[in-house]
């Protein structure tokens, strides 16, 4: 079978050959789908499947070279709505064409002129290799369809924030609206400080019992609050401390920060950018904000997180209510959302600052299980998740830059300054200490002599 006449104008009148040409016909059709109509069929239908199948290797070949040279760029191509529909609506007409091409390849077989005991693994075999194939590129255009929804869901379209000496400092709320709170209130407050050629980072975590709270002069709570928030007891909600800021302000002072929704944002949220900015000294480009009430889907989806637990945590409040309490116990867990999440916001039994390590713990373990398998296999859960949990000022278009710089980030240890006691007093902070301490911490890397 080495020319194209048994392939075009076969013996019809031999099995043997016609089996023979049955399995050339439907291995052609999966090494170079289009390859069969150009010897045995249509000519043009077997150009358009050559020259599409051609395109997308060339196109596959584009990408890997694109990830391997300028990671940064391709990235910032697989994160924008515009290239994500691209994705999906080639994913789908190309799947659309291969099935095509495979049942007019099997019409083109011609099974009846096979031997009887081979008909049925020839038909078995390519319509195996269809739905494998043709389900991998549906299942892809779904991905892509899903990543755009949850990527617009998540991220802001506003301009992009210069580094400020060469750091992007990040501020993450962990927002906690359980059944037994009014609205949202953030309990986990902490900045990541990201050197921007590096990726280096630092997280600096601030306590939400601290007072009073400084504001830059810029801000509009700085004339309010000339002498700090909670200074000699001063403010309009019934707890005067960090995390009250959000709530006074989404509650009393939203007029303050007109701009905050255009911009992505809350006026809760921008009071506490002010806030935490006053307080270390930091300018903080983007926020984001994570509902602890949502975490059990995000971690359910990504199939749960590997926790060390060195002290007992209770579930679902006082240990002493009714004498009954169910615990997490001391040792290595793989938690699920239910129990992750009590994990992070329990807090009968134990103080404010355990529950910050506890926190900071489950995002480092979140963060571990984020690896592309995971998030391929696990993607339309993960983003429907994440759409629900996160919340961030952070423009899609920066998405790629972030990504690249999360990878050189994970490379190297994260560094933790936790401004709690006894370094700092929360009820009586020492500013020009903190300052001194954040600076410190953020500072450029000496290199070896």
């Amino acid at each position: 079978m080495t020319t194209a006449t048994p392939l075009r104008n076969p013996d019809a009148s031999s099995p043997h050959l016609m089996t023979k040409r049955g399995w050339w016909l439907v291995a052609m059709n999966i090494l170079l789908p289009g390859s069969v109509q150009l010897v045995a069929g249509d000519r043009r239908l077997g150009r358009v499947g050559i020259l599409a199948t051609l395109l997308l290797w060339l196109l596959a070949l584009l990408g890997l070279i694109v990830a391997l040279v300028a990671p940064s760029t391709a990235y910032t191509l697989a994160t924008q709505a515009g290239s994500l529909t691209a994705v999906q609506v080639a994913l789908i007409l190309y799947a659309v064409l291969w099935v095509v091409l495979t049942l007019d390849t099997l019409r083109l077989v011609r099974l009846v002129r096979a031997r009887p005991n081979a008909r049925g693994w020839i038909a078995a075999f390519a319509v195996l290799v269809l739905v494998g194939l043709a389900g991998t590129a549906g299942y892809g255009s779904v991905v892509a369809g899903s990543a755009r929804g949850a990527l617009g869901d998540i991220f802001g379209a506003g301009p992009s924030e210069p580094p400020v000496n060469g750091r992007y400092n990040i501020m993450l709320l962990g927002g906690d609206a359980g059944p037994d709170r009014e609205g949202l209130r953030p309990d986990s407050m902490s900045i990541v400080s990201i050197d921007a050629t590096t990726g280096k980072a630092v997280t600096i975590g601030l306590p939400r019992n601290l007072d009073p709270v400084p504001f830059p002069s810029s801000s509009p709570l700085h004339a309010l609050y000339p002498d700090g928030y909670g200074y000699d007891d001063r403010c309009d909600v019934d707890v005067c401390q960090l995390n009250s800021i959000y709530t006074e302000v989404e509650t009393y002072k939203s007029d303050l920060y007109p701009d905050a929704k255009k911009k992505g944002s809350e006026p809760g949220i921008e009071a506490m950018r002010d806030a935490l900015e006053g307080a270390t000294g930091l300018t903080i480009q983007y926020y984001v904000l994570i509902d602890m009430q949502g975490f059990a889907d995000l971690i359910d989806a990504l199939g749960g997180v590997d926790i060390t637990v060195k002290e007992r945590v209770p579930i679902g409040g006082d240990e002493n209510l009714n004498g009954v309490v169910e615990w997490i116990e001391p040792g290595t867990h793989h938690m699920d959302g239910y129990h992750a999440q009590w994990y992070a916001r329990a807090r009968h039994g134990t103080s404010d600052y355990d529950r910050m390590v506890r926190q900071r713990q489950l995002q480092d373990a979140i963060l571990k299980q984020v690896n592309p398998v995971n998030v391929v296999s696990k993607f339309e859960g993960i983003a429907k998740a994440g759409a629900q949990v996160m919340k961030t000022d952070i423009p899609q278009s920066m998405l790629g830059y972030f990504v690249d710089l999360g990878m050189k980030t994970r490379k190297a240890p994260v560094d933790k300054l936790e401004l709690v006691p006894p370094a700092i007093d929360p009820e009586d902070p020492d500013y020009t200490k903190i300052r001194d301490l954040v600076r410190t911490a953020v500072a450029p890397a000496k290199p070896r002599s």
